[in-house]
């Protein structure tokens, strides 16, 4: 039995049911977490959302979970500050970052995931995330691109896997990421002022100074999106700015060539199940998400109000100097 301490960490903004669900299961996990604290944004909108408040608001536990509660104004929520924050006033063992809408498949993913992580010895396995399985309103586009990203084989990835998985070496998802808390603290943890990619950041930093990050697909959660092409749009050029700002990592592991694997692997898939209509919107989504990735990857050529338009997280450029 693994007695290591694990602490459920989850920003919120404007929680729907998924979150009921998400606690829900994680009180009726094979190993319960020592406590599940949520950094909710905006105090107003905690309170007209359609969740568990008052077990929150009152302190209580919830399945003999103790719940935590910390609002912060949208202007201080950063993507890797808020959760390097929370992580602050954790004493567990195992910090596992979640999001609001990730909701465990069953029982045992706190359990699966602590077996993969070692202690916090150089060469050990210092992160392991879960698998992404698409809920039942899934378009077949976003389902397949699920399973693309997020494999039946788990796998452990070191500096050793460079060559050959390239950019996915530093794959690492916060929808559901555990992490040793003693190697957390000692690599500084998440980026602080980040737009997005601070579980990719982190990761890299572990791969560079001879850690391993464990893909677990055994644990999982159920999380998926149905984006539209303005919306894949904005997230690819918040994904490319975040990388932009990190030549140290990115720069020798560019994504385009993945990105190409990706529609080349969803466009035959189509056609050997029988849906060649729906190539027209792969055509679209991936041309969207290309041209947000080339132009986030250029963004300080850009007028800042375009960048600002182009962006999924505009409030990130209120103060930003480029």
């Amino acid at each position: 039995m693994d007695n290591r301490t694990v602490e459920v960490i989850i920003p919120a903004y404007r929680p729907d049911e998924r979150f009921n669900r998400l606690i829900e299961r994680l009180t009726q996990q094979t190993h319960l977490p020592q406590r599940i604290l949520v950094m909710n944004t905006e105090e107003s909108l905690w309170k007209q959302a359609p969740v568990c408040r008052s077990a929150f608001e009152a302190g209580h536990t919830a399945g003999g979970v103790p719940l935590a509660l910390v609002h912060l104004p949208q202007e201080e929520f950063d993507h890797g500050g808020t959760r390097d924050r929370a992580a602050a006033m954790s004493q567990a063992d195992v910090l596992l970052f979640m999001t609001q809408d990730a909701v465990p498949a069953d029982e045992y993913l706190i359990e699966r995931l602590l077996a993969q992580l070692g202690d916090n010895t150089g060469g050990a396995v210092a992160a392991a995330y879960a698998r992404q399985l698409p809920d039942k309103k899934c378009s077949p586009l976003e389902r397949y691109t699920r399973s693309f990203n997020y494999g039946e084989k788990s796998r452990i990835k070191s500096a050793r896997d460079l060559p050959e998985l390239g950019i996915k070496t530093y794959f690492c998802s916060n929808v559901c990421a555990a992490y040793v808390r003693s190697v957390y603290e000692a690599m500084g943890g998440f980026e602080k002022q980040t737009i997005f990619n601070e579980d990719m950041i982190f990761a890299a930093k572990l791969i560079k100074a001879g850690y391993k990050i464990a893909y677990a697909a055994d644990a999982r959660v159920v999380h998926s999106h149905n984006y539209t092409g303005k919306q894949q749009f904005k997230r690819n050029f918040d994904l490319a700015v975040s990388q932009a700002d990190h030549p140290e990592i990115f720069a020798d592991v560019r994504s385009e060539k993945e990105g190409v694997r990706l529609v080349k692997s969803t466009a035959a898939y189509l056609c050997r199940h029988g849906r060649p209509y729906l190539l027209p919107k792969l055509i679209w989504q991936s041309g969207c998400k290309y041209l947000g990735y080339f132009l986030g990857s250029r963004y300080r050529a850009l007028p800042k109000r375009v960048v600002t338009a182009c962006s999924m997280n505009r409030k990130y450029w209120k103060n930003k100097v480029f």
